[in-house]
């Protein structure tokens, strides 16, 4: 088996994703430590919302490595994905007998780290 040299780390970030959190972990979960091509693959047939917010956040993560920093987007990996909670929109909607029922709109903060990874 060939050892792994670990070498640049490149950053995406998506915020205020009009999906909460949790929902959004369901997603990122399946791809966390994959090749980026794999994630991408696995990305396409999730029945998911999230799934085509994630899959484009990583695709800008591999432009961003190819543009900016010359990388090879045949070694990138997934590092490090994680969904941050973002600002929660709140306001009421009037039930009965006077009270008011809170609605809560979550939102998150989905941060991509693509790895280098090169075999010897």
């Amino acid at each position: 088996m060939a050892e792994e040299v670990q070498g640049f780390q490149v950053r995406a970030v998506k915020k205020y994703l009009g999906i909460s959190p949790q929902k959004v972990r369901r997603v990122i979960d399946q791809v966390r430590g994959k090749h980026v091509n794999d994630a991408l693959a696995v990305l396409q047939f999730l029945p998911q919302g999230a799934a085509a917010p994630v899959a484009k956040l990583i695709r800008s993560g591999i432009a961003n490595a190819e543009e900016n920093f010359g990388l090879n987007r045949e070694d990138l990996w997934v590092a490090q994905i994680a969904a941050d909670h973002g600002p929660t929109r709140k306001w009421r909607r009037f039930g009965a007998r006077g009270r008011f029922k809170p609605i809560l709109r979550r939102s998150s903060h989905v941060t991509v780290v693509l790895e280098e990874r090169l075999a010897d």
